[in-house]
């Protein structure tokens, strides 16, 4: 008789069983994180907005804060103008839809005459790309909801 080299079918059938058990274990806590790394880089984005509006409304005071996110941005930035300030990227001022947005989240920029302008930050898939729903408007105050739109009364972000 000679000896057989190898693995038996138990022996694969373990292992792969404890292979499943890890995955299982692993990939809940790999999702958790890829939302919270989307929400702390749509909170960046509004941040960066934010910072961008003050920065418009500065350089162009007869204009105020810009008319949409297109005119924070600029593709040619050798001589910056109120309709292409070049204050962000070009990929976050076309974030607007969830086809195009940025790191899982779509921004909808709105200007309203009695906060200057509101911005709304939404997941492009709930559950999946992000949790909370972000606001902000000319108070420069980031505000959060994880169960429906935010507003101006929600809480701040911490």
């Amino acid at each position: 008789m000679q000896k057989q080299k190898g693995f038996s079918l138990i022996e694969l059938l373990i292992v792969v069983a404890i292979i499943l058990i890890i995955a299982a274990i692993a990939i809940p806590n790999l999702l958790r994180a890829r939302i919270a790394a989307n929400e702390a880089s749509a909170v960046g984005s509004m941040r960066a907005i934010n910072t961008a509006e003050v920065s418009y409304s500065t350089l162009y005071p007869a204009v105020g804060y810009s008319p949409d996110m297109n005119s924070l941005a600029g593709s040619s930035c050798a001589a910056p103008t109120s309709g292409a300030a070049c204050l962000i990227d070009t990929t976050l001022a076309g974030a607007t839809t969830s086809a195009t947005g940025k790191s899982g989240y779509y921004f909808t920029y709105t200007i309203v005459s009695s906060v200057g302008y509101t911005l709304q930050g939404t997941p492009a898939k709930l559950g999946s790309t992000g949790i909370k729903n972000y606001y902000t408007d000319g108070s420069d105050v980031i505000r959060y909801n994880a169960t429906a739109a935010a507003s101006a009364t929600d809480a701040a972000i911490q």
